[in-house]
């Protein structure tokens, strides 16, 4: 199984908001909206928003909103 990660991480590797669902066009679009969220001083100062895969809920971050 694949599940789509998304993360909104601070210049120090903190994640400040994880979504995490099976479906990619949801992931994708979810994604979308970590990237517009983010400020252009965010930006600058090394935040970002990443998508990623993994294949099991135990390696989802224990904080994320798991989406079904």
């Amino acid at each position: 199984m694949t599940i789509w990660v998304n993360e909104q991480i601070d210049p120090s590797g903190m994640i400040h908001a994880c979504i995490a669902c099976c479906n990619e066009s949801q992931a994708k679009d979810c994604h979308e909206s970590f990237e517009k969220n983010l400020t252009d001083n965010q930006k600058a100062s090394g935040w970002v928003a990443r998508l990623r895969t993994v294949d099991s809920w135990d390696e989802v971050p224990v904080n994320a909103l798991k989406l079904n």
